[in-house]
């Protein structure tokens, strides 16, 4: 078993905890079947009541996947790792979206990425004011997946489509607005509530512990964010954007303007298509992580970003007025025999 997460049972509760602060506890492909386990092991044992998850060290519950190992290998023409990692990374996420028992995520710091799929699909999702939640992929060349966008669809007005094509980091109050999280409860009282959930198995625990929102910096920026990203495609959002001279809309087209152009595409088009539940939200972005490092620009991003940090990506198209919509559509198309599947 991976030292990198701590499995246990304490008194009423299953306990994960993500143990590998110095790498903001990203998450590795052994550490997904591991906690993928634990769920099924625990789903019906009548000692669990709830589930919590959480993670050691002060900067991040999970700052995303471990993808530096995925870059090696795409680099090599060597595919089928990341495909399986993420194709059990997001059966693993689905398990928490439909699991039986409540789960209880404390999601400080950074919350990113494959973060979001261990932390924000569970039943009480908390967070305090280190809590910083964001889909950055676009960044990286890839959709916002783990269910992202299943979340983002879900979100009020337009902000799915802010959050998912810029990768603006949310507050506590902005995740809560987003759905992204269920409950703002100060860190410092995190420990004792922790406790008292294992003690007494009992939900209702959390509800003495919430305190009242912080103001929200985005809610200010929800007419702006309508407004413009209610176009009818990312070459439309950019125009707009480019036509105004709010600081909102200058800051957003130059965010805008390093993210990958078919990675933009594709995201809008997978939140518009609205998805009925997690399990269609993930085969829907199985479909495009699955071809990104073949045919994308994910290893081009992830070189400039992680590996080699130049800030200077490559994309395969110069803008998103570029990305020929057949090539979108292939890149979202089915995959036959290698669609996801959710059986164990």
């Amino acid at each position: 078993m991976t030292e990198d997460v701590h499995i246990r049972i304490e008194g009423r509760a299953g306990r994960i905890t993500l143990t590998r602060p110095k790498a903001l506890n990203a998450l590795s492909h052994e550490m997904a079947q591991v906690i993928a386990q634990a769920l099924k092991d625990w789903q019906d044992d009548p000692t669990v009541a709830l589930v919590m998850i959480d993670s050691e060290g002060e900067r991040a519950f999970c700052a995303g996947g471990d993808i530096a190992e995925l870059y090696r290998q795409g680099t090599e023409g060597i595919f089928g790792p990341a495909r399986q990692f993420w194709s059990d990374e997001y059966r693993m996420n689905a398990h928490f979206a439909e699991y039986p028992k409540p789960v209880v995520s404390f999601l400080h710091g950074f919350v990113m990425g494959g973060g979001v799929g261990l932390g924000c699909h569970g039943s009480h999702r908390i967070v305090g004011d280190s809590s910083r939640i964001a889909m950055p992929e676009c960044g990286i060349g890839l959709i916002p997946d783990v269910g992202g966008t299943y979340l983002l669809s879900k979100a009020p007005g337009q902000l799915g489509a802010y959050f998912g094509l810029t990768g603006a980091r949310m507050t506590a109050p902005d995740a809560v607005a987003a759905g992204f999280a269920d409950a703002y409860i100060p860190e410092d009282r995190w420990d004792a509530l922790k406790t008292l959930l294992s003690q007494t198995g009992d939900i209702t625990a959390i509800d003495s512990h919430i305190a009242p929102l912080p103001d929200s910096p985005v809610a200010p920026l929800q007419d702006q964010i309508d407004q413009h990203f209610s176009a009818a495609d990312v070459p439309a959002i950019l125009d707009g954007l480019a036509a105004a001279t709010s600081d909102f809309a200058q800051d957003t087209l130059k965010t805008l303007g390093h993210h990958a152009p078919m990675a933009m595409c594709a995201t809008l088009a997978l939140i518009r298509m609205a998805p009925k539940d997690i399990r269609e939200a993930l085969t829907n972005e199985y479909r495009y992580t699955y071809r990104a490092p073949e045919e994308g620009d994910f290893l081009e991003g992830i070189r400039a970003q992680i590996i080699e940090k130049d800030r200077n990506p490559k994309w395969h198209h110069a803008s998103a007025a570029e990305v020929p919509p057949e090539q979108l559509q292939a890149m979202l198309s089915p995959l036959g025999d290698n669609d996801l599947t959710f059986s164990s």
